[in-house]
């Protein structure tokens, strides 16, 4: 079985549905609202806004059959327009963050997640990166709480650009299967 989630317009999983076994760029074609959701199987990165844009949440499998109890569980937003699924990764993690934009200042290579940046490495900022290996989740506080964000391999050059002047100070690995 592959990876699916299933989008539901009302709570406890009634009302017009959208089955997803992959990206979607803008789900409002699809449904005015969502207000619950079932992820049969994989991990998925829900966003506020259409493109990937927009807060960020990160959803395993389960079954969410209220928007609100989502929220509680740290979901920042109330509805989904777009959904990204997230490839299991097999191997080594590693990201090289960095203390300023454009990979400037302090920087060092994790390769498990980290709780607090300003403990571990005595960082009080992280301004951009570059992940190597891997799919990771950034967050906004320690202890990987607040708004988050995914990031998969590649450069990033600045946080404060993609994401609105967010910094990040927490981060772990997506080692899931789900």
């Amino acid at each position: 079985m592959g990876v699916q989630i299933t989008f539901y317009e009302e709570k406890n999983f009634q009302g017009r549905s959208y089955e997803c076994m992959s990206d979607c760029s803008d789900m409002s074609s699809y449904m005015g609202r969502c207000q619950s959701c079932r992820v049969e199987s994989g991990c998925f990165m829900l966003y506020e806004r259409n493109n990937y844009m927009g807060q960020q949440f990160f959803m395993r499998r389960g079954e969410y059959n209220d928007m609100h109890r989502m929220q509680s569980m740290g979901m920042m937003f109330d509805n989904i327009r777009s959904c990204r699924m997230i490839p299991f990764h097999r191997g080594q993690f590693r990201m090289k963050i960095y203390e300023r934009e454009n990979f400037g200042g302090q920087s060092y290579e994790m390769m498990d997640d980290c709780d607090n940046i300003q403990d571990r490495y005595r960082m009080s900022d992280c301004q951009s990166c570059h992940v190597m290996d891997g799919h990771w989740l950034m967050y906004e506080q320690p202890q990987y709480r607040g708004r988050m964000m995914y990031m998969r391999p590649g450069e990033y050059r600045s946080f404060r650009e993609m994401m609105s002047g967010q910094r990040f100070m927490s981060m772990r690995r997506i080692t899931d299967m789900c």
